[in-house]
């Protein structure tokens, strides 16, 4: 099989929805990621996806490259799994590259979630389309009695169709099935804002963010943060007995992020400045949420791919762990850890030894950062291209994402 490599990109700042990209569409905060992209190297392929989908758009990434006034010879394709979108994204292209005449394929997504779509209420629009079939003039005059009784309007959370539930109350859930106590939860989150503030600091991301809308840098990174001002939080997904709030959980966000996925001819178009890795293996995972947790396929689809490669935890010098909730993670971490825990979808692999914390999302992760869904891949991805840069070639890194619906990817890469 070709190898495939993943290549650092670029990304806008990631802000707190409803705030500076608030005037933005899904089309307007893709463009300068995509010209950005652009500007560089030609892509042979776009691969483009968006979690909430805009009613208007039926192929995001066709029409945000079109917008963004990219060559339309370059065919686009849009792609969805909740937030592993982007991340399984990469992997899909690289699939394709060296194969096709794809050697360079421009990868990423978008999120808007100041703006999600209100949509008719079904048993509405049904009622609706039939009266205008029959009654145009009818249909029109019904248009304005409606009420906002008859919208769909945002779930909170945006919550799963099947269980009518968020991500936040399926994983108060499995907190509480786990033990992950609230301060353990706390000081996930205090890590996250403490790491990505020094990477701020430090200027790890000046080559992976680039300004827009007067936003220059993530705007919910919190450096003055303490365990205290984390304490005080109220829990939000369950106010009597919960313990997931709102410093320990993803903020709603607004952002685009990219990335590029080349065979070795496409790496050689990007130059010798090209933050690359090399993709070694992936692991899809999925389960039923209903009885194993809706945010737990991680857990099971890291043993797996380590142990096809003789690996253990301590193998991995880079861990970057999705910050869905911080409870996820330490879910994930736990269950991936003890063999009797992950027995049922992951036998048989033995002790992986102990995790090592230290090397977990070491410039911080979507607590902090912002988790705009059809994005994260893609800027996990960059970030771990960029924190392998340096290291000795073979120096491994795991990166984990877990989705709606009881799915999620995994990655393992390694510097070259």
């Amino acid at each position: 099989m070709q190898e495939a490599y993943l290549v650092a990109g670029v990304r806008t700042p990631f802000v707190k929805a409803g705030t500076a990209f608030a005037g933005d569409t899904p089309l307007t905060l893709s463009a300068p990621v995509l010209q950005a992209m652009a500007a560089r190297a030609r892509p042979d392929l776009i691969v483009w996806g968006q979690v909430i989908p805009s009613l208007a758009l039926s192929n995001i990434a066709r029409e945000a490259a079109l917008d963004a006034g990219l060559d339309p010879t370059i065919p686009a394709h849009a792609t969805q799994l909740a937030c592993s979108t982007s991340m399984m994204g990469a992997i899909q292209a690289s699939g394709l590259v060296g194969r096709g005449g794809v050697e360079l394929a421009l990868v990423g997504g978008v999120e808007q979630m100041s703006r999600s779509p209100i949509a008719l209420d079904e048993t509405v629009s049904a009622r609706l389309a039939a009266l205008a079939a029959s009654d145009p003039a009818a249909a029109m005059r019904a248009f304005d009695e409606l009420s906002i009784s008859d919208f769909a309007l945002p779930k909170k959370g945006w919550a799963n169709r099947i269980s009518g539930r968020s991500m936040g109350d399926h994983m108060e859930e499995t907190a509480k099935l786990l033990g992950i106590a609230r301060e353990e939860q706390d000081a996930v989150a205090l890590a996250s804002h403490w790491n990505a503030a020094q990477a701020w600091e430090q200027g790890a991301f000046a080559d992976l963010v680039i300004p827009h809308a007067g936003a220059e840098r993530d705007m919910m990174v919190r450096a003055d943060t303490s365990a205290e001002k984390l304490a005080s939080l109220k829990p939000v997904f369950d106010s009597v007995g919960g313990s997931l709030t709102a410093g320990n959980s993803s903020p709603l966000t607004d952002g685009a992020a990219a990335m590029w996925v080349a065979s070795k001819a496409g790496l050689d178009r990007l130059g010798s400045g090209a933050v690359a890795v090399r993709l070694v293996d992936f692991e899809l995972g999925a389960l039923d949420f209903r009885s194993d947790g809706m945010l737990m396929a991680p857990a099971y689809a890291i043993p797996r791919l380590l142990a096809r490669h003789g690996l253990r935890f301590e193998d991995i010098a880079i861990w970057e762990i999705h910050e869905a909730f911080a409870a996820q993670v330490l879910a994930n971490i736990a269950v991936a850890s003890e063999p009797g825990a992950r027995a049922k979808h992951a036998p048989g692999y033995g002790d992986l030894g102990a995790f090592p914390r230290e090397r977990l999302n070491l410039w911080g992760g979507s607590l902090a950062l912002g988790h705009p869904f059809g994005a994260t891949g893609a800027r996990i991805i960059s970030q771990t291209a960029h924190l392998l840069q340096g290291h000795p070639a073979g120096t491994r890194a795991v990166i984990s994402i877990c989705a709606d619906g009881g799915q999620g990817t995994v990655m393992l890469v390694e510097a070259v």
